[in-house]
């Protein structure tokens, strides 16, 4: 997946030290469930830091970077 193929970027704001890439998915709307969310994933779909990613829980920490498709969201800590 490439730089040029990104038409949106999101900043997701953590509430907590990580979110699992299937919940990030879930909740920004990506996909409308969890199974949806896995089948993604396990397709290839799903780059973190522009590798290929499978895991379905990986856990993702601030300034990790997810693309699907035409989005990419960048992971950033909550403020202090």
């Amino acid at each position: 997946m490439s730089e040029e193929s990104v038409n949106e970027r999101r900043e997701v704001t953590l509430r907590g030290d990580y979110v699992e890439l299937n919940k990030l998915l879930k909740f920004e709307n990506v996909v409308m469930s969890g199974g949806e969310a896995k089948q993604v994933i396990s397709s290839g779909l799903v780059s973190v830091d522009g590798e290929v990613e499978s895991r379905v829980r990986r856990k993702l920490v601030p300034g990790n970077r997810v693309q699907v498709a035409d989005l990419e969201m960048t992971i950033v800590a909550k403020p202090q």
